[in-house]
């Protein structure tokens, strides 16, 4: 036991002894790597973790013995737990350390956060700070010159690029008034550094800038005589390189103007001020400049630059220009050469084939995937877009005119196209010659055109096929109609087109349901197909499915926003759900589009006067009738209007009007003589009932007026008149017992027919009235009846046994007129007995 306790004190004490060692290093040890300061296992390491929760390490400061550089031969507690000596401290005395009352003397190299001495209580500090925080940067002087121009140089050019941004967003009017600013801005700029006496540093990128961006915000204002005065400071200064290229803008703003020979001759100077070595530029203004002897009609000069264009860099728009100017002069030899060269025009685009994918490469087809539809394809499908339009457009165009024939000249053009890179096309040129039979009303070559289609490949055949049905349903040949709308749904089932044609053909034969699935499927296909759903709402119309039906409305009201159709359709929808508000806010919106359709403005007539404004109602009526003076119920209204209101003579010019749309209708003719009867002109009334029964000889309405007018009138006339009542009732009379013996079952029909032949057709109303007004006649009637009483009667086979009286009473076709206002003139006396007859006891006062 004593002897391991010795063991253990010994090699403590040989932990402090420092042994020699040869050529040792002084500065070694540096850059070893000490465990101590490893921060990561802190957490797991014991001897830490309990020196920070007990007194353990707070322990006195270390005294010289243990110098701070090389911490004394002093171990360290690693993360594991054991203490190792640091190898700097190994044989050679620390740094600063105190050694036999003396201190090491300080070497060259200082390390950085080490001292010379060590004092009592230092710490580790190798950033030191300890010193505290960096003093604070000096503040700018922006009183200075030079301070204040860079300040304004940078506001020229913030206030540039926001009126380049607002030009962007489309607000023009800010982007002017930036570019104003940006001016002014710059001007102060020029002065203080003349004022500062910097006048060689001005800066003339940002005056061009300023200059430039002024003179184009100017010229989309379409301020354009600012905008050239603009470009005119910078053309003229010499300081400015390139500006003669602005010439061109000067030029474009001309062309704007119709200045067509100024817009040339800047065209070409500034043609002239660019070099070969800029060949699009050059390209760009001499096509700008064909275009301008175009607007001038001088075809000959426009084709010298098409034709140098078409030779140094042909492009499609060129070679359509250049087809254009050879038909404006008629030139047939020189419109094949250039739809030869418009078709062999290099668009430079990569096949389509490009964006396939393939199955192998996985990130190849990432690739592919990404760019398929990316800004780059896009425009090469707008371009190629565009290509074809512009062929197809150039053949519909020269076709009547290269050749005697449409026909002869159309197949010269697809056979062209057809050994050119636009293979495709050739179909869809022949189907356009057989929408241009269509439009020539060559009905059959249009349908033989479009049937030579039947056995080509689906999409062309299913575009054939969709047209024939289209013409087979308008010559109302369903059949027909139906059956290429099939094959047209059998080529391509997702066909909008034949989808809508098919379900047309199930709608004429009021199969609404299936209809409806059609239509339903033709939206799946194509969702913006405006038609189908046009489609869809009348058949949900028809199924008095009114919520759906306006459903589809609507959307296809947010689709097109000005259709009249659409908006009509979703009044009478309003108007069969019974909210007339509604319907007519709709049918003024219809009117807003179409002011003068008097099929809307008669209805917003009616549906005003079913809600009571009857003056509303009046104007509407009125206004249609001046549109379309030929609509029979808004004449009955306006007339029955004037009627109403008590002015005859005004309602007489609308039935007269109606007389003359419907002749054979003598109700109209009736009319007409009741407003001259009651706007008190009896002999005009007369005249038109005479004239009434000469067309009319069996009318009795009109012979009871004639009785009645000539009685009053003391006319010779009115026996005859009478007389002619009297065989006409009789007549009436055995046709009605005809009918109720039931003789013959169509005999009504017939009668029906025949007085409608003999101008009677009017007659059932007014008779109507008649009998209706015989039980409740007037006292007149009946004094007028008295007085006819001893005419001579006829001996027909059918009559009565006992003698019956005439019946000469009528009601009027207008209805009762409206008594007259009492007025305060005294009222006739007329003699009676009232005198003599006796007071009954009830009768005397009390």
């Amino acid at each position: 036991m004593s002897v391991s306790l010795k063991h253990l004190i010994g090699e403590r004490e040989m932990e402090n002894v420092h042994l020699a060692v040869e050529e040792e290093d002084l500065y070694s040890g540096y850059n070893d790597y000490n465990p101590t300061f490893d921060s990561e296992e802190l957490e797991n390491d014991v001897g830490f973790q309990q020196a920070v929760r007990t007194s353990h390490g707070r322990r006195p400061p270390m005294t010289a013995k243990f110098p701070g550089t090389a911490i004394g031969a002093r171990p360290l507690a690693s993360s594991f737990g054991s203490r190792v000596p640091l190898a700097s401290s190994m044989g050679r005395p620390m740094t600063g350390a105190v050694q036999d009352g003396a201190a090491r003397p300080m070497t060259a190299v200082r390390a950085a956060g080490y001292t010379s001495s060590l004092t009592r209580g230092s710490t580790f500090d190798p950033l030191g700070q300890s010193k505290g925080p960096a003093p604070p940067l000096e503040a700018k002087n922006e009183d200075t010159p030079e301070e204040k121009i860079k300040i304004l140089e940078k506001k020229v050019n913030d206030l540039i690029e926001e009126s380049c941004m607002a030009q962007s967003m489309g607000t023009l009017q800010l982007a002017l008034e930036k570019a104003k600013e940006a001016g002014r801005k710059e001007r102060m700029l020029v002065r203080q550094r003349e004022q500062s006496g910097n006048a060689d540093h001005i800066s003339l990128d940002l005056t061009y800038s300023v200059l430039l961006n002024l003179a184009n915000q100017y010229a989309n204002n379409e301020m354009y005589p600012e905008a050239l005065n603009s470009y005119q400071v910078i053309v003229k200064n010499k300081m400015f390189s390139n500006a003669g290229r602005l010439k061109v803008n000067m030029a474009n703003i001309y062309f704007k103007q119709k200045n067509y020979p100024k817009a040339i001759k800047f065209y070409r100077m500034a043609l002239d001020q660019i070099s070969n070595a800029h060949k699009e530029m050059r390209i760009k203004i001499m096509q700008n400049i064909g275009v301008v002897f175009v607007r001038m009609g001088q075809y000959s000069d426009a084709i010298t630059s098409f034709e140098h264009i078409m030779s140094e860099s042909p492009n499609i728009k060129t070679g359509f220009n250049l087809i254009l100017c050879y038909y404006a002069i008629g030139d047939r030899e020189r419109m094949k050469k250039a739809f030869q060269k418009l078709i062999s025009v290099p668009l430079g685009i990569d096949d389509e084939d490009k964006y396939i994918p393939s199955n192998d490469d996985t990130s190849s087809n990432m690739v592919i995937e990404a760019i398929k539809n990316d800004t780059l394809h896009q425009m090469e499908r707008d371009l190629k877009v565009l290509a074809e339009k512009y062929i197809m457009t150039a053949a519909k165009l020269i076709a009547p005119a290269i050749e005697t024939s449409f026909a002869t000249g159309f197949d010269w053009c697809v056979d062209m196209v057809k050994s050119s890179q636009y293979v495709e096309l050739a179909n869809d040129l022949e189907i356009n010659k057989a929408i241009t039979y269509l439009r020539q009303k060559d009905f059959n070559q249009a349908v033989e055109t479009l049937k030579t289609f039947e056995k080509k490949d689906s999409r062309v055949k299913s575009a054939a096929a969709t047209n024939l049905s289209f013409l087979y349903f308008l010559e109302k040949d369903y059949d027909h109609a139906d059956r290429y709308a099939d094959l047209a749904m059998n080529a391509d089932r997702y066909n909008p087109a034949a989808l809508i044609n098919k379900g047309n053909t199930v709608y004429v034969k009021q199969d609404y349901e299936k209809a409806a699935e059609f239509y339903k499927e033709a939206l799946r296909n194509d969702s913006s197909c405006t038609e189908a759903l046009y489609n869809l709402g009348l058949t949900y119309k028809k199924l008095n499915r009114l919520e759906e039906a306006l459903d589809c409305f609507l959307k296809l009201h947010a689709i097109l926003r000005n259709s009249a159709q659409v908006m009509y359709q979703l009044a009478q929808l309003y108007e069969l759900l019974e909210d007339p508000q509604q319907a007519i806010e709709w049918l003024m919106q219809v009117i807003s589009v179409t002011p003068t359709d008097p099929q809307v403005l008669a209805k917003l007539g009616e549906l005003h006067d079913g809600e009571g404004d009857k003056s509303q109602a009046f104007q509407y009526y009125y206004e249609s009738f001046r549109y379309f003076p030929s609509n029979i119920d808004v004449i009955e209204w306006l007339g029955a209007y004037y009627i109403e209101t008590q002015f005859c003579e005004k309602a007489i010019q609308y039935f007269e009007r109606a007389t003359l749309i419907q002749p054979t209708q003598v109700k109209w003719q009736l009319m007409v003589a009741s407003c001259y009867r009651r706007s008190g002109n009896y002999q005009k009334a007369l005249e038109t009932y005479k004239d009434i029964h000469r067309k009319f000889p069996e009318n009795v309405e009109c012979l009871r007026f004639l009785v009645r007018l000539g009685t009053d009138m003391g006319l010779k006339e009115v026996q005859e008149y009478a007389t002619k009542l009297k065989k006409v009732e009789k007549m009436k009379e055995l046709k009605e017992q005809r009918v109720k013996s039931g003789r013959e079952g169509s005999a009504r029909s017939r009668r029906e027919g025949r007085e409608g032949s003999a101008g009677s057709a009017g007659t059932s109303d007014v008779d109507v009235k008649a009998d209706s007004g015989h039980s409740s006649s007037s006292t007149k009637g009946e004094r007028l009846s008295a007085k006819v009483r001893s005419l001579p009667g006829s001996n027909e086979p059918y009559e009565a046994s006992s003698p019956k009286e005439l019946d000469a009473s009528y009601v009027d076709p207008l209805g009762p007129q409206m008594e007259r206002p009492k007025t305060g003139a005294k009222k006739r006396v007329e003699d009676d007995d009232f005198a003599d007859e006796e007071l009954g006891d009830d009768l005397l006062p009390e």
